[in-house]
């Protein structure tokens, strides 16, 4: 199960931090992002203010993936990296200004965060001669904050695949819906395309096409309603707005999960083959059509099969042994492409 993450900024402020690592312990979040070499971010006691954030998210129990650069810590105040361990940093990302070896001896004490497209076949073959553990690296792409620079999907899915190959966790962002990342604030995506979309769509796309481990939200807040989408996310399943003909109202807000062995044609609740034996009885009803999102329960005709819930994820045509009980919203239907290889999913 892929796991999700936030970004936090100094420039945001200490209070308008903390309630967003409120509502993201809340979501069942587990990682922050921040930069500690942001050519804008401007405190007046820089130092104080990250042991404050680093202070805020251990209490809260989230992991940081920090930015790092060769003078992070002169900022700081540190003599080494060492002195983070007792805080609430896990992730160390370098981009420049490491040798493979302080890299290797960073991974010691920390997991290591690789620029995802910077990260060079020729790096990788070093550290394989240096012996790293590969296990403890992991791959962060970046976010770019000016329209038309992003990458397309297909270009992260193949930098995604390359690595985890290697059993290097990817991590990618998608924008904020709410609190816009200034100067442009115009969003912090990865994958170009996701520029103003749905937060739940575009991390959908992150992990189920792109092979994403980690889903960071780039921007600084994000909608009360992309939060409960992503505390849902976070916990395995997907709520869908959906009609449901009374007699059926027992399958909703009950969370199914589809089979491990995807169709391609229907989503399968593996859930629902249980009813006919709970004594349900499945006569079979009027034929209807079968649109896509058509909500439906095998009857009396699919013998053992009878009872089982299916939602269409393309039109199909009409079938007798199935009855059409309810249908899936249309702002929700782009959901269901994504709902595979045993994801959760409720009907509300």
């Amino acid at each position: 199960m892929s796991e999700f993450g936030i970004s936090l900024y100094l420039g945001t402020g200490y209070e308008k931090n903390k309630e967003i690592v409120a509502k993201a312990q809340q979501a069942n979040v587990k990682y922050a992002f921040t930069s500690l070499h942001i050519p804008e971010e401007s405190v007046s006691d820089y130092a104080a203010e990250v042991k404050k954030l680093f202070d805020l998210c251990k209490s809260c129990e989230i992991s940081l993936i920090v930015d790092i650069g060769p003078r992070t810590l002169e900022k700081l105040g540190y003599t080494s990296f060492a002195d983070l361990k007792q805080t609430s940093v896990s992730h160390l990302r370098v981009d420049y200004g490491f040798t493979y070896q302080q890299i290797i001896d960073l991974s010691k004490d920390f997991n290591i965060a690789f620029n995802a497209s910077t990260l060079l076949e020729s790096d990788i073959r070093e550290l394989q001669k240096l012996n790293a553990d590969f296990s403890k690296f992991s791959a962060c792409h970046n976010f770019y904050p000016k329209p038309l620079t992003g990458l397309s999907l297909q270009k992260t899915r193949g930098i995604n695949e390359n690595l985890r190959r290697l059993g290097i966790t990817t991590m990618a962002f998608v924008p904020g819906d709410r609190e816009l990342r200034g100067p442009l604030e115009m969003g912090l995506p990865t994958v170009e395309k996701h520029r103003g979309g749905d937060v739940l769509f575009n991390a959908l796309q992150l992990i189920k096409e792109c092979q994403t481990d980690i889903v960071l939200v780039g921007d600084i807040d994000i909608s009360d309603e992309a939060w409960r989408k992503i505390s849902e996310l976070s916990q395995g399943y997907v709520s869908l707005k959906a009609k449901v003909n009374p007699e059926y109202g027992y399958i909703k807000d009950e969370i199914h999960h589809d089979r491990p062995d995807s169709s391609e044609y229907v989503i399968r609740s593996q859930e629902s083959r249980s009813y006919a034996s709970q004594g349900k009885l499945f006569a079979a009803e009027e034929i209807k059509p079968r649109s896509k999102g058509s909500i439906s329960v095998g009857n009396e005709g699919y013998l053992r099969y009878s009872g089982e819930l299916e939602i269409a994820r393309k039109d199909l045509n009409p079938e007798s042994k199935v009855n059409v009980i309810g249908q899936v919203d249309t702002d929700c239907l782009k959901y269901l492409d994504y709902i595979t290889d045993g994801m959760g999913f409720r009907l509300v």
